[in-house]
């Protein structure tokens, strides 16, 4: 088993105008500073997948879409995965929900986080996400980050358009602790899948 669990940062926008490179890129390097995880950004814009016309979920038979399979592929690499979720109309973005619909047994047993962003810091977006994953056989930490109100005025472009240091000392105790909790089940879900094996 290897040392440092493989996660993902999930970018799950992808309207040209989007707010969510500010975030990700944040945490990524939030990430990436503690040394005890190999990360790196995941972007829908790279995955031109159609909405899901599958015959079934491929928990049941192979996709045929080959966008539907690279996707499939991509994520599969991964043993741990932060969603970077706005919230529209109280849920995630379409395309994310697309995007986890497009694959089943790649994201069994594998945990998750999120950081949202929008008026309630996308807390309702992510209460959905975390019961998508479950349906999906993920693993949902308890923690999450979420900028809003004031903060996510702070550093919208059409607020203050400041850089997330104007805001980290409010968010990075959350993050710290959404990272803590993300290594900790990667590490337990790849121990119990290794035994497994």
């Amino acid at each position: 088993m290897q040392s440092k669990p493989r996660i993902a940062i999930v970018i799950g926008s992808t309207r040209p105008t989007r707010f969510a490179d500010k975030p990700a890129q944040w945490m990524l390097a939030q990430a990436q500073a503690r040394g005890d995880m190999d990360v790196e950004l995941v972007d829908l814009r790279d995955h031109a997948l159609p909405f899901f016309d599958e015959a079934a979920s491929n928990m049941w038979m192979p996709s045929q879409n080959p966008e539907a399979v690279r996707w499939q592929e991509t994520i599969a690499r991964f043993d741990g995965y932060v969603f970077v979720v706005a919230e529209y109309n109280h849920s995630i973005t379409g395309v994310l929900k697309n995007a986890l619909d497009q694959a089943y047994k790649e994201w069994v047993r594998k945990p998750f986080t999120a950081i949202g962003y929008g008026g309630v810091g996308a807390a309702r977006a992510v209460e959905h996400l975390r019961g998508i994953g479950i349906e999906l056989q993920m693993v949902s930490t308890h923690a999450a980050v979420h900028i809003g109100g004031g903060d996510f005025m702070t550093i919208h472009p059409m607020g203050g358009n400041q850089p997330m240091e104007a805001i980290e000392s409010h968010i990075q105790a959350s993050a710290k602790t959404a990272l803590d909790e993300l290594l900790w089940w990667a590490k337990a879900t790849m121990a119990a899948k290794a035994a497994e094996a």
